[in-house]
């Protein structure tokens, strides 16, 4: 009796501490559920959404037209942080002091910096001493690599399903590989000597070193700066001394520097157009052509495209 009692009390152990040991695996991920999914920006949720496929529940913590050099996480944040499976975001500083906020979290969440995918070799400096410009998804190819480490950061939390994640993976680099290709024809409608783009902030000099546009700014890398008189005149200069025929205003920030700026030229005797919102750090809306970055992108292009050939503008 005594030793029937003590071989199941050994089963019993044996059988919870393989419970334990299977539960405490860092990988381990029900398969009868989706991987709870945070990311920060709606850049970063489309892509994970495209290599995660219907193994994927996303939540983007910025919503379309959110300025991520200047969000603040909430509490409810946090607490989707802190339940999730895994957590993306961009890097580079693009999301500001939330980096430190991801340093803490790594400690109970894996945690993702998808542009860790890009050679470093291959990013631009930005203004502020050792440190990069993040706005790397405007040079298609650099996203491709982001987009690969959002697969190898998938697989490693859940390997189970490797296969899946990786053929949809190769099935998005394909769309991005047609979608440079895309770029790069419509970019060639337009006689060099018209490819200038000037916008609000300096979050497309990725687009012009990759799609051969000069790129003049009126704000750095970081919207979370004021314009002064001094930057306000020093781009009415250029478009008055070269003739540029249009500047670019942006979903997620005020217009009214760009305006300052149309209205300095005209008091020149000059006329600069606005041109259509271009969406630089974030998604459109539901529904509307924007809400992807494949459709994002697109848009961007065709209205930088069109309205330098002075066939669109205000």
């Amino acid at each position: 009796m005594v030793k029937s009692i003590v071989i199941s009390c050994i089963f019993c152990l044996i059988f919870l501490g393989g419970i334990i040991l299977f539960f405490g695996q860092t990988n381990y991920v029900r398969h009868d559920r989706k991987l709870s999914v945070v990311c920060t920006t709606g850049i970063v949720a489309d892509a994970v959404k495209n290599v995660g496929g219907d193994l994927v529940d996303v939540y983007a913590l910025m919503g379309p037209g959110v300025d991520p050099h200047v969000y603040h996480a909430r509490e409810s944040d946090v607490q989707r942080l802190v339940s999730a499976d895994i957590i993306f975001y961009n890097g580079l500083h693009l999301e500001g002091k939330m980096g430190q906020l991801f340093d803490r979290m790594s400690q109970q969440v894996p945690v993702c910096a998808v542009t860790d995918g890009i050679d470093r070799s291959l990013l631009r400096q930005s203004q502020f001493a050792g440190a990069y410009d993040p706005h790397v998804w405007f040079d298609v190819t650099l996203w491709m690599d982001c987009v690969k480490k959002i697969r190898d950061c998938l697989i490693h939390r859940d390997p189970v399903h490797t296969k899946e994640y990786s053929k949809n993976t190769e099935l998005f680099l394909k769309k991005l590989q047609e979608l440079d290709a895309s770029i790069r024809e419509k970019v060639a409608l337009l006689p060099k000597n018209h490819r200038v783009l000037i916008t609000a902030h300096d979050a497309f000099s990725y687009f012009g070193r990759a799609y051969g546009f000069d790129i003049i700014s009126l704000q750095g890398i970081s919207t979370d700066s004021e314009v002064g008189v001094g930057d306000i005149m020093r781009v009415v200069d250029y478009i008055v001394a070269h003739g540029v025929p249009a500047i670019f205003v942006e979903a997620s920030i005020p217009q009214r520097n760009v305006e300052a700026v149309q209205n300095a030229v005209r008091a020149q005797g000059k006329k600069v157009i606005l041109g259509p919102t271009l969406y630089a750090d974030a998604l459109g809306e539901v529904g509307t052509i924007q809400e992807t970055y494949l459709g994002m992108v697109r848009s961007v292009v065709e209205s930088i495209v069109a309205t330098l050939q002075g066939k669109d503008g205000v």
